[in-house]
């Protein structure tokens, strides 16, 4: 079967492409205050603009080294269908207050608005560095 270079970049732009998935994991929303955070304590310089930050839990902290780090993140599933279509790239902040941390990755209420319907829901992603 040929496939033309028209085919490829539409699937490409389209469907997913083997070798493109990143790690799975859950997300949910948290709220402010989002001051002090355990990488840059009161700094409001470090939200990156858009307001599309996240808090590590423990597998992705990794000792603090996360801070800064920009993850592309997508909606994979959840209850009562939340998935919005597309990604988001957000940027580590801080580490997740609560343990056990309720999720692999916290986002902002915005960066949570931008991937799923339903604020409340608790969803699964993908997500890669």
């Amino acid at each position: 079967m040929k496939f033309s270079l028209a085919t490829l970049l539409l699937s490409y732009l389209f469907f997913d492409v083997p070798g493109t998935s990143g790690d799975v994991g859950t997300a949910s929303a948290y709220d402010p205050p989002y001051l002090p955070t355990r990488c840059k304590g009161y700094d409001q310089d470090q939200f990156p603009p858009g307001g599309y930050f996240v808090a590590a839990s423990d597998g992705v902290w990794d000792n603090g080294a996360a801070c800064g780090r920009r993850y592309r993140i997508r909606c994979i599933s959840g209850p009562r269908r939340p998935c919005k279509n597309g990604f988001i790239v957000v940027q580590v902040v801080d580490f997740c207050r609560q343990s056990p941390c309720p999720a692999t990755l916290l986002l902002s209420a915005e960066a949570f608005g931008a991937i799923s319907r339903n604020i409340d829901a608790r969803i699964n992603i993908e997500f890669a560095q």
